[in-house]
């Protein structure tokens, strides 16, 4: 059953070998609206045999196949072809997440429409890579360096950036020259769809791209078949751990982009109240839900009280209200579970700092997964609420006392994905965010560029999507030494 406005045409089925088949369990995946609770769609649930079925076909097409064979311009010309499948699609992606995962209607265009705009990024930059290069060698005549695809892919998605973070895994798996799995959460199935859609519609031979959606024994099942060279996972730090230890035991490869607790650090010439905007625009934004969300802001002790105040009155102005309401600034949270967690840790929060707004289900509101913007002050560093991943709307204000302090406590975290220096000096924030053992730093807010390196320090991950360093985690290199120049390589 497809979502109406969401134009899929066999979410009764998975896309293995260049098919649409039946799922081997025949069971189906509800979808839940966020905003309701009430079921808006179904998608087929594939089981460990579909697993299987699905990586035996891009062993096969990326094994025997032309695929990995192909020319790279020939295969950025397909992916050309999908980019305008999907740019096409738009409304129906942000449809999509609004209708899945509660995103707020007012951005889902502009964050859809951007994600295919980093897909094209990608496909620009694959056809200026070297696939083969020449370098300098005082041992040989000719001494070459070629990137070759690792080999089948398993591409793990979550929920809240199901579209972006899928096909960004797509983009580089396929210009790499990679086959892949695709596996996105059974809470956002669509946009997975929508893929492999664009991949049917652009013509990319059997297997080269499979989609299998399925619960978390599936999922384990998909990850320890050793027909599958490399993980490409996002999601949370205790699954990152397994995929870890499980590609450890046959060295596959693996990308874990992971959770975070990052710091904002307020430098004593920032404004309050314009501090208190921003904190507050940030920590609302996807209900909360974003791994490098800024959910830990440092203070100078002698700033706390009055920034407290400052973003408190912020939160109890945020418009709390259903994600395709225009005037809502606050959508619910993606899931009953998710509510559940949130609200577990503002009990913790209660017992060790001070809440100073929110901290309940908006009084408005009897129906969805509504909790409210929540700011806890006075928060010690090692207490739970400071140091676990929420992935909620719940700020920790944590005061210090002095940029030594302040440094030493965001540092203070099994995590390290991002941060921010909150100043108007330059020198200030780099000087900071070099000390800062994080994989990403902006000043004066959570900056955010994703056709570049992204990724963490840590528990927050390993290896890097974005930029070149995404495209190079799909790829091996092969050094090739020769007596002299073939005929087939021109530098």
């Amino acid at each position: 059953m497809t979502p109406e406005g969401v134009l899929i045409k066999n979410t009764d089925k998975i896309w293995i070998g260049g098919e649409w088949v039946h799922a081997h369990s025949k069971r189906e995946i509800e979808l839940v609206s966020p905003n309701s609770e009430e079921v808006i769609g179904s998608v087929a649930e594939a089981d460990e045999a579909d697993m299987d079925a699905a990586v035996a076909a891009a062993r096969f097409a990326f094994d025997e196949g032309p695929w990995s064979r192909m020319q790279p311009q020939e295969r950025i010309a397909l992916l050309k072809k999908m980019a305008v499948h999907l740019h096409g699609r738009t409304e129906e992606i942000a449809k999509a997440w609004t209708l899945q995962m509660g995103g707020l209607a007012s951005f889902a265009g502009p964050m859809t429409g951007g994600s295919t705009m980093n897909f094209d990024q990608i496909i620009a930059m694959a056809e200026k890579f070297e696939f083969v290069e020449q370098r300098p060698s005082p041992v040989v005549h000719t001494a070459l360096i070629a990137h070759e695809p690792v080999g089948v892919v398993a591409a793990i998605a979550p929920w809240n950036g199901p579209y972006g973070i899928m096909l960004n895994k797509v983009a580089y798996a396929l210009a790499a020259g990679c086959t892949l799995i695709m596996k996105p959460s059974p809470e956002t199935p669509l946009e997975a769809y929508i893929i492999a859609e664009a991949a049917e519609a652009a013509g990319l031979p059997a297997g080269v791209v499979n989609l299998v959606c399925g619960h978390r024994d599936a999922s384990d099942h998909l990850v320890c078949n050793p027909g599958v060279d490399k993980v490409s996972f996002t999601g949370s730090t205790i699954a990152g751990k397994r995929i870890a230890s499980v590609c450890g035991e046959r060295i596959a490869r693996c990308t874990l982009e992971l959770g975070g607790k990052s710091a904002a650090i307020i430098a004593d010439d920032f404004d309050i109240d314009a501090a208190a905007q921003m904190l507050t625009g940030t920590i609302t934004m996807m209900s909360g839900q974003v791994c490098a969300m800024l959910s830990r802001v440092l203070v100078p002790k002698a700033r706390h009280d009055q920034l407290a105040e400052a973003i408190a009155g912020e939160m109890k102005k945020v418009v709390i209200g259903p994600s395709d309401d225009p005037a809502t600034q606050l959508g619910p949270l993606a899931m009953k579970r998710q509510l559940e967690r949130v609200e577990m840790y503002i009990g913790e929060g209660r017992k060790t700092a001070d809440l100073v707004t929110g901290g309940g289900r908006p009084s408005h509101l009897n129906r969805g997964y509504f909790i409210e913007p929540t700011l806890f002050a006075n928060v010690d560093n090692a207490s739970r609420i400071a140091q676990e991943e929420i992935f909620g709307p719940v700020l920790c204000l944590i005061p210090f006392e002095d940029e030594e302090d302040a440094i030493r406590i965001a540092n203070d975290s099994s995590y390290g994905l991002n941060g921010s220096v909150l100043t108007n000096d330059v020198d200030t924030a780099y000087r900071i965010a070099r000390r800062i053992r994080t994989g990403a730093v902006g000043q004066n807010g959570m900056r955010m560029d994703f056709g570049l390196p992204f990724g963490g320090f840590k528990q927050s991950g390993i290896g890097r999507e974005g930029g070149i360093e995404g495209l190079l985690g799909y790829l091996e290199t092969k050094t090739i030494l020769l007596d002299g120049t073939p005929s087939s390589f021109s530098p």
